[in-house]
């Protein structure tokens, strides 16, 4: 029988050597590894060696960090035919503290931010500066995988948590980096008074981390957006020609893609911090009938909604100080995404500034879907419309928020008509340099009635740049960059990427209050319980031979 035995288990093991599979039993299927993820690991034609850093006399938080790097590392080889390796190094290990700051400079020249973890408890406090992040080579590149992000406004348990989740994420968009050689090319089109460099620098930086990141000026140019795979027009203030708009029609017909991040009213916002109050008027852009057809038109309406942000307001002085408290603003609306769309899909609050809507129109063979979307309780002031910050005095009146669930963002996609169809003399419609076109290759645009939507926060003094959706009164970082990274990866058809970013890993965390209260008991029960299981195992089977042999 033990024969037969061994001989039953050594073919079944020769059998499953052919095949490959990996069973994952938790809840949210978090060491499955995405199509796109494995397609990437499949096709590397060379080692990918990981130095990771995320190691030594660290918290359990940071611990726990570790070993789902391992884990996740692990199940990479295993899709990979073994050509992911990696080395955890504890750089404290060195006795040589010169050599050990040396290092760590290297490392944060490098790209790899530190973190400094503080571990209290009823016993001790103690301080580490723990590494969290790898270096990555493949062939001759070297790039950097940063494994944890600490995020402002929250505990260290979720940013944690938050890494882990977007582990799979951030290694195999590190690994992608380096193995494509070519990334696709996303214009910024300026000339209209649009974002500055200073408030679209984080949106640009974060974009450039996937693509070719460049500023264009239009200026009537015929191959301005040559070769661009996708547009970015974002807070314009002024109007556009019909050169310029013909240029950029032609450049959707021939299966551009565009992000149009526009405010339907102008705020003049200056007049508004030095006088209190300021008006909105209809943003007269020249771009309605471009929109119109292509299947969105844009309202000349301001959001209110009670769903909303908080700005610090002045409400007296004391000792001889100005007293600043949070009031609600009607105006910045905090936008929570419903929908099960890729681009939507498990974001946080998205915060508006000065948002129109958008409806959409009929348009042939585009499918039109609401991505964005404000709350319940909405109410919409039309143009030319007063915004003074003394409305922080008077508590809003929920019967007046009728105008729920406004439409605030809209994804296009299909074949678009040219909006200069039927218009173009037969002398440009037969010229071969212009090439015009009447009707569009299947592509994609995306369309936001705000264009605060990707400004950044920065400050004066130090020049430092704040990031995309911080809020420096709340102290909070809302989703505006993960959705407009999102919204740039579907148009681009990076959707392997979406797929990763939405991902979700649910935190089960102890009870704090509990672990301090009943620390003694929990150590007594950890340590008593199996030492009584094993003694009184001992004594029954003591008892049972006892017996067995006197018999």
């Amino acid at each position: 029988m033990l024969v037969i035995l061994l001989a039953i288990l050594l073919l079944v093991n020769f059998v499953c050597s052919f095949y490959f599979n990996r069973f994952d039993l938790t809840t949210e299927k978090r060491y499955t590894l995405s199509p796109s993820t494995i397609k990437l690991l499949k096709e590397l034609d060379d080692v990918v060696y990981l130095k990771i850093y995320l190691q030594g006399d660290i918290n359990p938080n940071f611990t726990r960090l570790e070993n789902e790097t391992r884990e996740i590392l692990d199940e990479f080889r295993a899709y990979s035919n073994d050509q992911i390796e990696y080395e955890f190094v504890n750089i404290n290990d060195n006795p040589n503290k010169e050599e050990v700051n040396k290092i760590e400079k290297q490392l944060y020249d490098k790209g790899i931010i530190p973190e400094q973890v503080v571990e209290r408890n009823t016993e001790k406090t103690s301080e580490a500066l723990v590494w969290p992040g790898a270096l990555v080579t493949y062939r001759s590149n070297e790039g950097v995988w940063q494994i944890y992000k600490r995020q402002e406004g929250f505990a260290q348990e979720q940013s944690i948590n938050n890494s882990i989740q977007e582990m799979e994420y951030s290694l195999t968009n590190a690994i992608r980096k380096l193995k494509n050689r070519k990334k696709p090319e996303v214009l910024f089109v300026q000339g209209h008074g649009e974002l500055d460099t200073i408030h679209g620098a984080d949106f640009m930086r974060s974009l450039s981390e996937y693509y070719n990141v460049r500023l264009v000026d239009i200026n009537h140019k015929l191959y301005a957006l040559k070769n661009a795979d996708a547009i970015v027009i974002a807070q314009p203030d002024s109007m556009y020609d019909e050169k310029d708009k013909f240029i950029i029609d032609q450049f959707i017909m021939r299966g551009g893609k565009a992000l149009w991040l526009i405010d339907p009213v102008y705020t003049n916002m200056d007049t508004f911090r030095l006088r209190g109050y300021t008006l909105g008027f209809k943003n007269e852009l020249n771009l309605d009938d471009i929109l119109f057809k292509y299947g969105v038109r844009l309202n000349p309406v301001l959001v209110q909604d009670m769903q909303c942000a908080s700005v610090p307001v002045n409400v007296g002085f004391k000792k001889g100080q100005p007293n600043f408290r949070m009031f609600p603003w009607l105006y910045y609306p905090l936008i929570l995404p419903d929908l099960n769309h890729p681009i939507v899909k498990n974001l946080d609050l998205i915060k508006l500034e000065f948002a129109g809507t958008l409806d959409t129109v009929s348009a042939r063979n585009v499918k039109k879907t609401i991505l964005l979307r404000t709350s319940r309780y909405t109410k919409t002031q039309p143009t030319p419309a007063r915004v003074a910050m003394a409305m922080v005095n008077f508590q809003p009146k929920e019967e007046q928020f009728r105008n729920s669930y406004q439409n605030v963002a809209c994804l296009l996609e299909g074949s678009f008509e040219s909006v200069y169809k039927n218009r173009m003399t037969s002398v440009i419609m037969n010229d071969s340099a212009i090439a015009f076109k009447e009707k569009s290759k299947p592509t994609r645009m995306i369309v936001v009635s705000d264009g605060d939507i990707a400004k950044n926060d920065y400050q004066r003094a130090t020049g430092m740049v704040y990031p995309l959706g911080y809020d420096i009164y709340m102290k909070q970082t809302f989703a505006n960059k993960s959705f407009l990274l999102n919204c740039m990866n579907y148009l681009l058809d990076d959707e392997g990427l979406l797929q990763l970013r939405s991902r979700e890993v649910k935190l089960r965390l102890l009870d704090k209050k509990k672990v301090n209260q009943q620390a003694s008991t929990w150590k007594i029960i950890n340590i008593g319980y199996p030492l009584g299981i094993v003694i009184i195992a001992g004594l029954i089977q003591f008892y049972i031979r006892k017996r067995r042999y006197t018999k």
